[in-house]
């Protein structure tokens, strides 16, 4: 499922993080990179530790874990810190499929990545270029959204980001371990969920709606890892 989730940060927050990552201390994104992913990487990032990176990561899983469309789609377990990058000059980073495992820096904490997700900073007028292409189930996605917004869409897809030819185009990316581990049952759960709260606001007396809800919850406790 790719699923795209508006607003997470208002216009005036975009402004004010972008001004920031404007003067922020930026680095060739290879450092983090595993040994085939730097092969394909042409791009910059903030330091993990980075105070600037830190403040806005804070923010972003903030507003996220108070996100009903994430939460009901994601259904996050744990979450790794959100790093930051940015593409000009030609930045590019070729297909890939990102680590099944992510080890949080500093700390013996582990996350199985079975969400990706990157955040916008830049509106798609402001560089040419810089699509993120996934390539999921039905196809080849190609991915340029406005400031603010973010796609989730599963780590199992192959997907790059294409060369920034104009501009400069300001993200952020992190990884999820979702409480069901399958993409196909997350997708299930999510639409059924969709459902049961369009119920609820249309027709919210309805009986049927108690016994969605609890077959909902009895899927998820079938399906989902603590």
């Amino acid at each position: 499922m790719l699923l795209q989730i508006p607003g997470v940060f208002s216009r005036d927050e975009i402004r004010r993080i972008r001004q920031a990552l404007d003067q922020a201390n930026w680095q060739d994104g290879k450092l983090t990179a595993g040994y085939q992913s730097a092969r394909a990487k042409h791009n910059l990032q903030l330091a993990e530790d980075d105070p600037l990176a830190r403040e806005i990561a804070e923010a972003m899983l903030e507003r996220l874990w108070q996100n009903p469309l994430f939460m009901s789609a994601a259904l996050p377990h744990k979450v790794f810190p959100p790093l930051f990058n940015c593409y000009t000059d030609g930045g590019t980073f070729g297909f890939h499929i990102d680590n099944a495992v992510r080890q949080v820096r500093g700390s013996v904490e582990r996350v199985r990545t079975d969400l990706s997700s990157t955040l916008f900073f830049s509106d798609p007028d402001e560089y040419d270029g810089g699509e993120l292409v996934i390539q999921d189930t039905y196809g080849t996605q190609r991915v340029k959204l406005p400031a603010g917004d973010l796609v989730l869409y599963p780590s199992t897809s192959i997907h790059k980001v294409e060369p920034v030819t104009r501009g400069a185009r300001y993200a952020s990316f992190f990884w999820t371990q979702s409480l069901v581990r399958e993409d196909s049952q997350r997708t299930l759960l999510f639409e059924m969920d969709q459902a049961i709260q369009n119920l609820s606001r249309d027709v919210p007396e309805h009986p049927a709606l108690i016994q969605l809800t609890g077959t909902y919850h009895n899927l998820l406790r079938r399906w989902g890892e603590v």
